[in-house]
């Protein structure tokens, strides 16, 4: 009798159905939160092998879960328990098919490295501006699929913004072609966007057509030191007006974010955070000249510390000194993992609100749980703020989030409900988060979005049992 196995290994070759100890990368979330156990991991290297593929699995009745880069902290794209799953890497997909320099655009496979993604436009004259921790192992097909956000999302938006159009495979395993580098389309639902953000539960994208943008002449990266996040906001405010469109980036750092970095990596010589409640990274992206750039950041500075929001600044004087300040922000995750078990929440508030949500969740979470650690900081300039929780300095961490994990989560995402907000910002749903959606999204939405998920996938084949529940 033909397995499954044996019908896969003939549509992408014996080579690239991987079984047994070959599959132990491939079970693991990257937070090693979740192992699962696959039947196998098939890697195709054509969108035609991914439809075939997925047309094979719906036969057998088996689900699939996509996978690209496995960087995903929601646990998305690590297969369940149960060993009947079969994981899709996407990684062998990795062209860049065209790119489109009057029209500024590229295609590009599911699989490309966004890192290198980011090469091949800076070698076309061009800029892709999605940028995140993990761009050099994230696949760019995986930050469709979570509709990715990062440092730049201020001036150029989420990965959804970035994309014109999507190859996709259907649950049914038939390919949608719909790679047009057209900016206006006013045909009916837009399709892109349904697939886009959709965690592999829809459709498995296998390609698309992304927007280029014409390289800075100029870019300069500021380090400030604050006295409060209402100074950090009203900063903020006063970089929009006298940045405007060149304001690219602004990252908000609490002291014992900062500390976690300096105590773990001294060698980053982490500036002013001994003295200073808060610091933020400003970057400024400059279309005319240096001397322009920095003529722009120094009068903002100026006007920050007449009124006394700013307490100490420094500019980087080189692209070295800018990517090593960018260093200290991009290892705040890594020193929090050397210190041991923490709690993620990666959440948006509108961005005047922010404060108050942070002094409330504070509040709550001292009451409640005595002796948590705030890691705070990211994306202040769109409202995205990763508030992280450490388990206290002393004692058993694994046991301290094993015990108090659900409540501190539950406080976090009750005040971020009542301040507006989303207990996902950038990261997805996942798995992790999966039951504590119901709690925080309308109804009608949810109705909704079990009746996309029925029409387009009725056997949940695709990802089961992320974002949505599975239905019986």
């Amino acid at each position: 009798m033909t397995t499954l196995t044996d019908t896969l290994a003939a549509i992408v070759g014996p080579a690239h159905v991987l079984t047994g100890a070959d599959l132990d990368s491939y079970e693991q979330d990257w937070r090693g939160r979740v192992r699962g156990r696959a039947l196998c991991v098939v890697r195709p290297a054509s969108a035609d092998e991914v439809a075939r593929v997925v047309r094979a699995c719906a036969a057998a009745g088996t689900s699939l879960v996509p996978q690209g880069g496995n960087t995903g902290l929601v646990a998305g794209s690590t297969p369940d328990a149960t060993g009947t799953q079969v994981v899709l890497s996407l990684r062998r997909m990795n062209a860049v098919r065209s790119i489109d320099p009057q029209n500024m655009t590229f295609t590009v496979e599911a699989g490309c490295i966004l890192q290198t993604l980011q090469q091949v436009a800076d070698e076309a004259g061009f800029l892709f501006p999605l940028s995140l921790g993990a761009e050099g192992s994230c696949t760019i097909g995986g930050n469709l699929a979570t509709n990715a956000g990062g440092t730049q999302v201020l001036r150029y938006g989420n990965a959804r913004e970035l994309c014109l159009g999507l190859e996709v495979v259907t649950a049914q395993g038939e390919l949608w072609d719909g790679l047009s580098g057209l900016r206006k389309d006013n045909t009916g639902y837009d399709l892109r966007d349904l697939f886009i953000g959709s965690e592999g539960t829809l459709g498995i994208i296998t390609a698309a057509t992304l927007k280029l943008h014409p390289r800075p002449a100029a870019q300069l990266t500021a380090w400030v030191a604050l006295a409060s996040l209402e100074d950090a906001t009203a900063l903020l405010g006063l970089a929009h007006q006298h940045l405007a469109a060149g304001l690219t980036g602004f990252e908000v750092m609490n002291q014992f974010a900062l500390g976690l970095v300096d105590r773990h990596y001294p060698q980053l010589r982490v500036p002013m955070w001994r003295e200073h409640a808060w610091c933020v990274l400003i970057e400024l992206s400059d279309n005319e000249s240096e001397d322009h750039a920095r003529a722009q950041f120094e009068r903002l500075l100026e006007t920050a510390v007449e009124q006394g929001l700013a307490a100490d600044a420094i500019v980087a004087e080189n692209l070295k000194q800018a990517h090593d300040l960018w260093h200290i922000r991009e290892s705040i995750t890594l020193a929090q993992a050397e210190e041991g078990v923490n709690v993620k929440h990666d959440i948006s508030i509108p961005v005047s609100r922010i404060p108050d949500f942070v002094r409330e969740a504070d509040a709550a979470l001292a009451a409640g749980v005595p002796g948590v650690r705030f890691v705070n900081f990211g994306h202040l300039g769109d409202g995205n703020l990763h508030y992280n929780i450490q388990a206290p300095a002393e004692g058993d961490a694994g046991a301290f989030v094993a015990a108090h994990e659900s409540t501190i989560s539950t406080i976090v995402y009750d005040t971020v409900s009542r301040f507006g907000g989303s207990i996902s910002a950038e990261h997805g749903v996942g798995e992790l988060k999966r039951e504590k959606l119901p709690h925080h999204k309308s109804p009608v939405a949810l109705q909704l979005m079990q009746a996309i998920k029925q029409a387009l996938d009725p056997q949940q084949l695709l990802n089961p049992g992320r974002v949505l529940a599975r239905t019986p």
